[in-house]
């Protein structure tokens, strides 16, 4: 379907988002205040640019809304972001999707909610990125977690280290020799490339696999893949952003957690209000400072700071110091692959966390499909229901017809998860189905079960 997208804000979160749209074909307008931004996105996106305020009533009379499907309100500002989206809606949009930072609007208490201003949908990066982050915390050998249908299907990313007994063995031999441990491998990550694998593809050291799954048998796989576990207790976080204390107090119950910040004034402000959390006044930068705050017994560095290189240094200085899990928070996707390929565990960013939080309430929206973009990887994981009467049902389909370059990883029917590996499982009309797939197979998909 071809949608009408007005987006207001050319930072990272929506030149990303951009970007991605794009892709889709969909008619895009992009208004930012800085003309840096209007010309970065001019040179390298396919999209209409208005250089002005995005708030403003004389600049968004330019647009003739009621042929808008969907405007974006993606300014770092919440306060642009709301005036925007209330005269948006009052000129006709369809659809208001913001970006907020304060999360008070979504307390039960609130006097003011985003429906207020005409609000439809509100995506809170930071707080996908703290949740992202927090999943790792506590699934500590993966390097990516997500979760599918309401968290019913895990997806794990896990690094095969020297010692596993799955390297040089196929897919389908693991398989056959592990009935009991339900699992589907749709997507493996190596020398730089992300490939959807076949039954015959061989497992290599320092792939990382991900692997699908239902919830009970996560500590089965990681036994599986030879991958030691570990129970995570000290936790050091460097930087008191606003992830960092979303973090600090959602971790401060369950873990012993440590917060390194640099500015004397920011760490006396937050430090009253985190009081489960032991908040440091120091540089992460120094060792001598990271030794005596004795950086040899944190299990998990989580660097969050507003500063990538900052980020990145102490990253790696952590990991120098033996710290087993280190975890970076970056603003783009510009260093996820030299990062993982140096040693960091994982990298999250929330500006993609936003750009994937849009980009499913687009397409449930509009398509009635959920669709989680891998952006560094060029794989999308879709869930789609198999509607009755459409072509796979039509056609006498079985699994084994459906194309080559996607992968099957998960079902749910009537509440039950089916991982279809190498037993004969079928489809039925109105199974929900999680497939993987290059972003250029999603027409065929569609058209196969809708």
């Amino acid at each position: 379907m071809l949608l009408n997208i007005v987006l207001v804000g050319a930072g990272e979160v929506g030149f990303n988002l951009s970007k991605f749209l794009s892709k889709e074909n969909y008619n895009l307008t992009v208004i930012d205040i800085n003309p840096i931004k209007c010309n970065r996105i001019k040179n390298t996106i396919d999209a209409r640019v208005i250089e002005g305020d995005g708030c403003s009533q004389r600049v968004l009379q330019s647009i003739d809304f009621s042929e808008v499907d969907y405007f974006l309100a993606l300014t770092k500002i919440d306060e642009i972001n709301l005036v925007a989206s209330t005269i948006a809606k009052k000129m006709g949009s369809k659809n208001i999707i913001a970006r907020l930072r304060n999360t008070e609007y979504i307390h039960s208490k609130a006097l003011v909610s985003p429906k207020n201003f005409g609000i439809d949908d509100v995506i809170y990066p930071e707080k996908s990125a703290q949740m992202e982050i927090e999943n790792l915390v506590r699934d500590s050998s993966a390097v990516e977690v997500k979760s599918f249908f309401e968290d019913k299907i895990k997806l794990l990313g896990i690094t095969l280290d020297h010692n596993s007994s799955l390297i040089d063995r196929t897919i389908n031999n693991v398989y056959l020799s592990n009935p009991y441990v339900l699992h589907k491998t749709p997507l493996i990550y190596r020398n730089d490339n992300t490939f959807i694998p076949h039954g015959d593809t061989l497992y290599q050291k320092n792939d990382v696999i991900y692997f699908t799954c239902n919830k009970e048998s996560v500590d089965d796989l990681y036994k599986l893949t030879g991958k030691t576990t570990f129970k995570v207790k000290n936790i050091m976080i460097l930087g008191l952003g606003k992830i960092s204390r979303m973090l600090a107090k959602s971790l401060g119950n369950d873990y012993n957690v440590k917060v390194l910040e640099i500015n004397k004034e920011k760490a006396k402000k937050y430090s009253e209000t985190l009081d489960e959390s032991l908040i440091l006044v120091g540089d992460g930068l120094d060792e001598e400072f990271l030794e005596s705050e004795s950086i040899h017994e944190i299990d998990c560095f989580i660097a969050t700071t507003e500063n990538d290189k900052t980020n990145m240094l102490a990253s790696l200085i952590a990991k120098y110091k033996g710290v087993k899990q280190v975890i970076m928070h970056v603003s783009t996707t510009n260093y996820f692959k030299s990062m993982r390929k140096i040693g960091i565990d994982a990298v999250v960013s929330k500006n993609i966390s936003a750009v994937n939080d849009v980009f499913k309430i687009i397409h449930s929206k509009s398509e009635d499909i959920n669709i989680t973009p891998f952006e560094d990887m060029h794989i999308d994981a879709l869930e789609i229901v198999a509607n009755p009467g459409c072509k796979y049902f039509s056609k006498n389909y079985t699994i084994d017809d459906l194309p080559v370059n996607i992968c099957l990883a998960g079902i749910l029917r009537n509440m039950e998860i089916i991982i279809p590996n190498m037993n004969k499982s079928i489809i039925e009309e109105n199974d929900k189905l999680l497939i993987f797939l290059n972003p250029e197979s999603l027409s065929k998909i569609e058209s196969l079960f809708k």
